[in-house]
Order: C-alpha cells, then structure tokens, then sequence
C-alpha cells in the first residue's frame, strides 16, 4: 500500500507542475520556483513531514522537499544557534544534494559533447 500511496502523491505533485506550465503557461523555472516555494511553507506549517510520513519517497523525491530541506534545516539550526542558524542550517541540510549536482553535471559535461 505504501507504494501505492508514494505513487499517487509523487504524481499528483507532478500533475500539478505540468498543470501550471500547460494551463498557466508558466515556463519550467517559474514552476520549478512555485514548487520549491510551495514545499518551503508546507513545512514552515509543519505539513510536509506528515506527507512524507505518509508517501515515503512519492513526498521526498520531487522538487517540493528541497523547499521542505531548506526550511526544516533553517529551523533547526535557529533553535540550536540562534539568528545565525537560519543561514547555516539552509546549507548544511541541503549542502550534498548541491555538491552532487555540481560534482556529476561537471562530470556529464566532460564525457558529453553538446551539440549546438
């Protein structure tokens, strides 16, 4: 059932950002923003982690849950450290999905000629 249910909600946040690039016509960078906005309050409300709770990967695997990392670690790190925590908890939370992306898109760009 918990396959299920990650299916559904990981689509249903799909649809929605196809929604807003077809419907909305919204370019892939402006949908890309609302989703990563949008997953930053639900969890400033304290949602996103019931969802996650619930739709295991289908919550944790779209854009939704960076927004969701960037604010739970600035609220950790605030009661930890204080004002200046809320810098430092948005990259220590997300710092190794960033690094990833940099390390293997430099990577791809090295093993792949583009064509133009």
């Amino acid at each position: 059932m918990q396959f299920l249910w990650a299916f559904v909600i990981g689509g249903l946040i799909c649809v929605i950002g196809q929604i807003m690039m077809d419907l909305f016509k919204l370019t892939p960078a402006h949908t890309m923003s609302t989703l990563v906005v949008a997953g930053a309050v639900a969890d400033g409300f304290g949602l996103y982690d019931p969802l996650v709770k619930f739709a295991g990967a289908g919550a944790s695997v779209p854009i939704t849950s960076f927004g969701s990392s960037l604010v739970h670690g600035a609220l950790s790190e605030l009661q930890r450290d204080g004002w200046i925590g809320i810098v430092t908890g948005i990259f220590e939370v997300t710092s190794a999905g960033i690094s990833a992306a940099i390390i293997f898109s430099f990577l791809a760009a090295l093993l792949v000629r583009p064509r133009g």
